[in-house]
Order: structure tokens, then sequence, then C-alpha cells
């Protein structure tokens, strides 16, 4: 049985953890804050909303930092030593982390101040509906990963068992 580094832990918990806050807060915009803020007169809306995605284009640039740093280290150190051989694990894997640069795109554009993407930002209810849909289908292969297709890895008895050849 391949032993677990501490490392393997917290760079788990770290990707948990910032799928938490960038899913959860990306939630709470769509169906918390911008409903909320829509009855706000049009001057005080707008300040509100820069100081917001101010403090949100951050919250997206660590996130998605965060995402590929321990998402990379996932998958080289834990995954591909635990999954050798196994082509659906790793074609769901290769799916989940193209739409994961979706999202990351997504949030980027959503997040940010590039005039190319103003069209998107004022349609912003839509294409946060369309980024947490993307971010929930993201999470449903994790946990199909996760649990339903669990790493299978000879113990040393069965190893050591195994005729030279």
């Amino acid at each position: 049985m391949i032993e677990s580094l501490p490392i393997d832990l917290v760079s788990r918990w770290t990707h948990v953890a910032t799928a938490i806050v960038i899913l959860g807060g990306s939630v709470f915009l769509r169906f918390v804050l911008i409903p909320a803020a829509s009855g706000l007169p049009d001057a005080e809306h707008e300040a509100f909303r820069g100081r917001l995605m101010g403090t949100w284009r951050k919250v997206v640039s660590v996130g998605i930092a965060l995402f590929l740093l321990s998402g990379l280290y996932n998958y080289v150190a834990v995954a591909l030593p635990r999954h050798r051989g196994d082509g659906l694990y790793h074609g769901l894997m290769g799916l989940k982390m193209l739409l994961a640069f979706v999202v990351f795109f997504l949030a980027s554009a959503l997040a940010g101040r590039s005039k190319a993407f103003e069209g998107m930002r004022r349609d912003n209810r839509r294409w946060l509906v369309i980024t947490v849909a993307l971010g929930f289908v993201i999470v449903g292969i994790s946990g199909y990963l996760r649990v339903a297709r669990p790493g299978t890895v000879p113990s040393a008895v069965e190893a050591s068992a195994e005729p030279e050849g």
C-alpha cells in the first residue's frame, strides 16, 4: 500500500477548500448578492458592484492559482501512481481538467476588467449560472472518480507473490 504523505493531505484539502470557496462564492454572488443589489439606485449599485468585483477578482485569481498548483500535484504525485492503466479514470480526469479551464476562463472574464468581456459581465446572471453548472459537473466527476473508481494498488504481499518475468 502506498503511504500518504502529509503534503498529499494538505494538497487535497487545499483543492477541496478552494472548490468550496470559489463555487460557493459564485452561488452566493448569483443567487444572493446580485438579486439583493438590483434594488439599489444606479449610482449605489455601480459603486457596490465595483467594490465587490475588486475583492472577488482577487479571490478568483488566488483560487485559480491554488487549483492549478494543488491539482497538478494531486494528479502527478497521487493519482497517476494509483490509476496507472485505467483509461476511464484518465479520460474522465482529462474532461474534468478541460471543464476546469473553461470555468477558469469564465470566472476570470466575469471578474475581470477587459473591455472584450463587458458583454458577458452585463449578462452576468446567465454566465454565473453556466459557470456554477459547470462547477457542479466538475464536482460530480470528482466525486465519481473518488468514490466509484478508487485507486487499486496491489499490497506488498500480492506484489511479491507475482512471478518475475
